[in-house]
């Protein structure tokens, strides 16, 4: 089974690190659009969120402190859900149907980086392929 959980940890966190390559490489584009949406100081929150989705994943494919790597993206999909992808205030329909995938699309992400923190907390030090085991316990 340990295998199985190592792909899923490896196919999870693929979207994650390709984000945040992106955040980290093109920073100015990225944070134009960033500052299309009215977020403050863009382009040190693209650097931020992208340092953010770097750790995160980093740490869930990695098997360091794995619980906290998934709390990390979870903290970072909610808000981006958010404030990014606030569907119900476009007003095209084509905008809205897209605004309103990508704000789903976030909000699962960030459900299953929950599933997988207390996936992680609560199989401790059971999990095998991690270096370490988990950083939180929930008995």
């Amino acid at each position: 089974m340990d295998i199985v959980v190592l792909i899923g940890r490896v196919l999870f966190t693929v979207l994650f690190l390709a984000s945040a390559m992106g955040h980290l490489t093109q920073t100015k584009a990225m944070a134009g659009y960033a500052a299309s949406k009215g977020v403050p100081m863009p382009a040190a929150a693209t650097l931020g969120s992208g340092l953010l989705m770097a750790a995160g994943g980093l740490m869930v494919l990695l098997g360091v402190w794995a619980d906290l790597g998934a709390l990390a993206l979870a903290a970072f999909c909610f808000p981006t859900a958010l404030v990014m992808h606030a569907f119900w205030r476009e007003s095209d329909p084509q905008n809205r149907m897209t605004e309103r995938i990508h704000f789903l699309k976030d909000m699962a992400l960030g459900g299953a980086a929950l599933v997988l923190f207390a996936f992680f907390a609560y199989a401790g030090h059971d999990l095998g392929l991690m270096l370490t085991g988990p950083l939180f316990s929930i008995s």
